[in-house]
C-alpha cells in the first residue's frame, strides 16, 4: 500500500511540477539549460569511455557511430511431432 501511495503522490507532484514549468518561463530557460548541459556532460563522459577504451585495447579510435542493429531472424516453424501410431492389433483366429 505504501509503495501505491508514493508512486501517486510522485504522479500528482510531477504534473504540478510541469504545471508550474509551464507558467514561468523563467524555470523553462532554467530547465533548457540544464537538459543541455546534461546532454553535453553525457557526450563528453562517452567520449571520454571510448578514448580510454581505444587505449586500452591498442587499437585506434574512428569517428564513426555504431551501425544500426539487424533485426532478429526469423525462426523456422517448430515441427509438430509425428502422431503415434497404436500397435496393430492381430484378427482373431477362429
Amino acid at each position: 500500500m505504501k509503495k501505491i501511495f508514493w508512486l501517486t503522490v510522485g504522479i500528482f507532484a510531477g504534473i504540478e511540477i510541469k504545471k508550474q514549468i509551464d507558467k514561468n518561463p523563467n524555470a523553462q530557460a532554467l530547465l533548457a539549460d540544464a537538459t543541455a548541459r546534461a546532454k553535453e556532460f553525457g557526450e563528453t563522459a562517452s567520449e571520454a569511455f571510448l578514448d580510454r577504451t581505444a587505449e586500452l585495447t591498442g587499437t585506434p579510435r574512428t569517428a564513426k557511430k555504431p551501425a544500426a542493429r539487424k533485426p532478429a531472424a526469423k525462426k523456422p516453424a517448430a515441427k509438430k511431432p509425428a502422431a503415434k501410431k497404436s500397435p496393430a492389433t492381430k484378427p482373431a483366429s477362429k
